[in-house]
């Protein structure tokens, strides 16, 4: 099957460069079973875990296509099917020396995530990690974010989640690759498409000579759709350590917390989860920037891309799903604010005041998906911050929640999850923020030059945190 990749995943295919890898990453951390469950369950090896990820792939067809350019760009990429598709190229094993530590497996996934993923072949891979500590391994996953939309096409991660220790069953699949077409037969079927549309052609020839760097922030208006309507895109971000040009290699660092506390904070101060969270990031920056010496007036502020809407609260703030629409929006986080609770209102009246006039984009595909997993929906957050100029924010914070129950894979509980979100041109760090069975989990990605100290935001994430505690019983 031929498919013409839409509008915004060609331009998010063509933003990709040696120093800005256009993936979105997913770490999972898992347990075996333990020798006295009952029946007893053999561990996740690599043999297990192939035949758990070939099974589920009729449920993300995308995964076995990979991209053609058309000759001499006369039309869009298209998607077309692997001949010679190969599991085992796409899911590999690597091994920390045992008893491997955390510390050592946030650096291999750094320097996983700094590799630019194989464009001759579909635009995806996955590692199983092992060696951990504590019977622990690790998986993880990097997709292109042209592959996936959030809608008709879904991150690996959704389906190879199971709500329970036995996979539950798919249907069996007798996939077999088709003939890739031949560069005259793409430029062919090009040719037919621009006969039968006289407008699409004369555009497609008058950007078939502009350079690819030009599509760098230009999405198509679908994508746009996904952007609040106030962009405020004229005005320009703060200068800030967090815009520097990137290298092509990788710092790593994470942090986890309780979703109770956030639930706490929430119900002290009547905001939701998503200020919540805003303002535990918005203090952890602040204290970051202090740890470098600069000095910060009341007024400072950082402008961050960050998604809306993606919770769905009960009365109380005690119920916690993915919502069934999806934006991104531009806002200031007043870094410069001292007291917390202040810092927190000035989010709250920022998001509330977006939340009045924004567009979404539906996401039920994602809502009704059995075992949901957030990793769509940090791609689709990045896909959005794209499409702002690279000088109107600071820094990507992509937030969206994962189920609230044990989940598995191939058998073996899966304990913590975090996001590794890519880094767009000039962003020396990106935020990503998990919700999972009771806890929060931050994956902070950044620039191994420009960012060295990153380890300080993650310490201070949680120094933010009790901060903001202490402000709920005073």
């Amino acid at each position: 099957m031929i498919t013409r990749l839409t509008p915004q995943d060609a331009s998010f295919y063509r933003l990709e460069s040696s120093s800005n890898p256009m993936h979105i990453g997913s770490l999972a951390i898992v347990r075996d079973p333990s020798p006295a469950e009952q029946p007893p369950r053999p561990s996740l090896d690599y043999e297990r875990l192939v035949d758990l990820v070939e099974s589920r792939l009729p449920l993300v067809p995308r995964y076995r296509r990979k991209v053609r350019e058309i000759p001499f760009a006369l039309g869009r990429p298209v998607w077309v099917e692997d001949a010679h598709f190969d599991i085992t190229y796409h899911v590999r094993r690597s091994a920390l020396p045992n008893p491997g530590s955390d510390d050592q497996l946030h650096e291999l996934v750094s320097r996983l995530a700094s590799r630019p993923l194989d464009h001759t072949r579909p635009l995806w891979e996955m590692y199983l990690i092992e060696g951990l500590s504590g019977g622990r391994r690790a998986i993880f996953t990097k997709t292109h974010t042209a592959l996936v939309d959030g809608s008709s096409a879904l991150e690996i991660g959704h389906v190879i989640l199971d709500t329970s220790p036995s996979p539950r069953e798919v249907a069996a699949d007798a996939w077999t690759a088709r003939r890739e077409p031949g560069e005259v037969e793409l430029l062919g079927m090009a040719l037919v498409e621009l006969a039968a549309q006289p407008r699409e052609a004369l555009e497609v020839l008058r950007e078939a000579g502009v350079n690819a760097s030009g599509i760098f922030g230009v999405a198509g208006k679908a994508v746009d759709k996904m952007v609040s309507v106030v962009r405020t895109a004229a005005i320009g971000a703060p200068d800030s350590p967090f815009n520097a040009r990137t290298s092509r290699n990788r710092r790593f660092q994470v942090v986890q917390t309780d979703l109770e506390d956030y639930r706490k904070i929430r119900r002290r101060f009547d905001c939701s989860i998503n200020d919540v969270i805003l303002a535990v990031v918005t203090g952890a920056l602040r204290i970051f920037l202090q740890s470098r010496g600069d000095m910060l007036t009341e007024s400072a502020v950082l402008r961050a891309v960050v998604p809306m809407s993606v919770y769905v609260e009960g009365p109380g703030g005690d119920q916690l799903k993915p919502a069934s629409e999806v934006s991104s929006f531009l806002v200031d986080l007043p870094v410069g604010e001292p007291n917390p609770v202040m810092r927190l209102s000035h989010i709250s009246h920022a998001t509330e005041a977006h939340a009045r006039h924004r567009r979404s984009v539906r996401a039920r595909t994602l809502v009704h998906m059995a075992g949901f997993a957030p990793a769509s929906l940090h791609a689709m957050s990045v896909r959005a911050a794209s499409t702002f100029a690279e000088h109107t924010f600071n820094l990507v914070i992509t937030n969206a929640p994962g189920p609230q129950q044990p989940m598995y894979i191939g058998g073996a509980r899966m304990l913590e999850m975090y996001p590794v979100s890519p880094l767009l041109r000039n962003q020396a760090s990106s935020i990503g923020i998990t919700s999972y069975d009771g806890r929060v989990f931050y994956g902070l990605n950044a620039d191994r030059d420009a960012m060295a100290d990153i380890g300080v935001l993650s310490a201070a994430v949680r120094e933010s945190m009790e901060e903001m505690l202490g402000a709920c019983v005073q």
